[in-house]
This record gives structure tokens, sequence and C-alpha cells, in this order.
């Protein structure tokens, strides 16, 4: 990999370009961790394009067979990011672990219902519904002072 570092002093802002072969992990760790840096947006992939999503866009964050997946009102993108690091970078906004495989928006929680187990099932703005293990459930509970 090289990697070239141009200062113009005729620019205002910094600008990245990352240039790749299509679908090159690397290419999407770096951008995650760029996002990471800025965490005004993260890097979501879909058909091999890179789009940036604002954290408040996003209503829940999935792990499945290995993979992490983003997902807003009507769309669902990949992330090189585990589970725990997007956690802990949308920790300050509003965002909660909800069972082992999901981190959810609480800002985007339209309703909360008890279900079987000590679990709680959320309900999303967009319709869809999460369960909160009965292992995070409390600390939801206590988010919302119950």
């Amino acid at each position: 990999m090289k990697i070239t570092l141009e200062e113009d002093p005729t620019l205002s802002e910094a600008e990245i370009l990352v240039r790749c072969p299509p679908g090159d992990p690397a290419a999407g760790r770096i951008l995650s961790a760029l996002s990471a840096a800025v965490p005004e947006a993260l890097a979501g992939w879909r058909d091999g394009q890179a789009y940036p999503l604002n954290a408040q866009d996003l209503l829940y964050a999935e792990a499945v067979d290995g993979r992490t997946f983003l997902y807003t009102a009507g769309e669902v993108f990949e992330t090189p990011l585990r589970l725990y690091e997007l956690e802990k970078l949308l920790a300050g906004r509003g965002f909660l672990r909800a069972s082992k495989s999901a981190v959810v928006n609480f800002n985007a929680v339209r309703s909360l219902r008890p279900d079987l187990g000590g679990r709680l099932r959320l309900t999303m703005r967009g319709g869809e519904q999460i369960y909160a293990s009965r292992q995070y459930a409390p600390g939801i509970k206590k988010k919302l002072g119950i």
C-alpha cells in the first residue's frame, strides 16, 4: 500500500482520497477509521461503494455471521467495524447495546414492550422490532428512568 501526504496552502479543509481496487477490505477499514476520527459520519458499504452515513440516521447496527450491518429507515449498509467498535464510537450519541448482536439508536426507539424471559421488544421509528436481551434490558430501563 502506498501512502502520500500533500500539503496545499490553498485548501481551506482537508481532503482525503483513497484509490483502491473494487471491494478492497483494507480501504474499507481505512475509511471506517477515518470516519471514526470524524464521528459526525460513518462509512457504510453497499455494492462496492462507500456511503457517508450520519449517526442520527442510523436506527441500529447488527452483527450477523461475523459481518456488521448498519440499518437506516430504508437501507442496509455493511461496515468493517465490529459491533464493540461501533458501540464505543456512538456511545455519546444515544446508542446503547441491546443484545450481544445489536446496538440501537435510543433516539430512534418508538416504543418498548416487555417480552418473555425478561427481554424487551423495541419498536424502531421504521417499524422494525429489535429484542433487547435480559442482560441489557436493565440498562435500557435505567435510561428511561423505569
